[in-house]
């Protein structure tokens, strides 16, 4: 194949071009450089399940846009007060994504900890929060939300509880020990794909399209979110914070929550990662939990799936996606499955 048909081959899965912007993109990055966002790993405080947690944020790489930055963000926030941690996963995409994710990050765990139902009422927290953020950032002048926006997947633990809360197609996975002694991986959130069809109905219904792309060599690319009467932005996303060009087609903001009590019929959850789709393009949520089961720390986990994922993206597409990983370990485990 040639070189330029591969730059088009590659450009399928991340973009799709208008007269006017770049819908979506990665951007260019040294692939030996460091995380561009880095976090901390850390022993949590306040009674947790969670005994250590880390993650970081990685800029992609992709040859066609080497000025774009990395649009992924990462939040992680521990309020002593309700003795919770809040562990939160944007991707941003559009012209203004970046700016999108970073105004949110800058913002909602304040937001969320001093909001008066946070203590008693997560999810209406959480829903408030969103939709007032959203609302901030649709508002502001300085970003572009025509045709950016971002993911969204959270998660608030507090005891043995854990509040999910997913816009997208980040995700939330969970890792319990199996009879054999290994681990299995599950996802926690639903990824928000425009042909699920639930999804699909309730865009077609606001006058929305869904399809996918066809190329001249029969391969197509994911289904996306097109106007009625015309063939933008192709969004390859349900839900998302900002598009509002998008959201006039029946894409939507509202989270889907998921209330997971740790541990269910006695079984054992060792080990939470929530991601951006950087991750879980190419790697299942069960090569995600072994991959991290034989790792010492959290930030190792991390670091080790980042750099899987890379290569495997390499392999497939010859870019690399922003990549966003969170690692939390649960309970009494630590170490290579101890």
């Amino acid at each position: 194949m040639s070189g330029k048909s591969n730059l088009k081959q590659t450009r399928r899965r991340l973009s799709v071009m208008s007269d006017n912007t770049l819908i979506e993109g990665m951007d260019g990055v040294n692939l030996d450089a460091k995380e561009e966002v880095p976090e901390q790993a850390a022993s949590s405080t306040g009674g947790f399940i969670i005994n250590s947690y880390g993650g970081y944020s990685k800029k992609g790489y992709a040859p066609y846009n080497p000025k774009k930055k990395n649009q992924d963000a990462l939040i992680m926030a521990e309020d002593p007060k309700t003795r919770s941690l809040f562990l939160c996963v944007l991707d941003g995409h559009g012209e203004d994504g970046d700016k999108v994710a970073q105004a949110i990050k800058g913002k909602f765990a304040n937001y969320l900890f001093k909001h008066r139902s946070f203590a008693d009422d997560i999810k209406t927290a959480i829903g408030d929060v969103v939709a007032k953020v959203e609302s901030e950032i649709l508002r502001d002048p300085s970003i572009e939300t025509d045709f950016s926006g971002t993911t969204f997947t959270c998660a608030v633990i507090r005891g043995n509880t854990m509040t999910t809360g997913n816009i997208g197609d980040s995700r939330s996975t969970i890792g319990y020990r199996n009879a054999a002694g290994g681990i299995t991986g599950i996802a926690i959130s639903q990824d928000h794909k425009p042909d699920l069809p639930a999804e699909k109905a309730r865009i077609e219904e606001k006058g929305g399209r869904v399809f996918a792309v066809e190329y001249d060599d029969g391969v197509d690319g994911p289904p996306r979110v097109w106007l009625g009467h015309m063939d933008v932005p192709g969004l390859a996303m349900s839900r998302s914070l900002g598009d509002a060009v998008a959201h006039s087609a029946g894409v939507s903001s509202e989270p889907e929550f998921v209330e997971y009590e740790f541990n269910p019929d006695g079984r054992e959850d060792l080990i939470l990662v929530l991601a951006s789709d950087g991750l879980w393009e190419f790697m299942t949520d069960q090569e995600v939990m072994e991959m991290a089961l034989q790792t010492t720390e959290p930030r190792y986990a991390v670091d080790k799936l980042i750099s899987e994922a890379n290569e495997r993206w390499m392999v497939e597409e010859q870019v690399i996606d922003d990549t966003t990983v969170c690692v939390a370990f649960l309970g009494g485990f630590n170490a290579s499955g101890k």
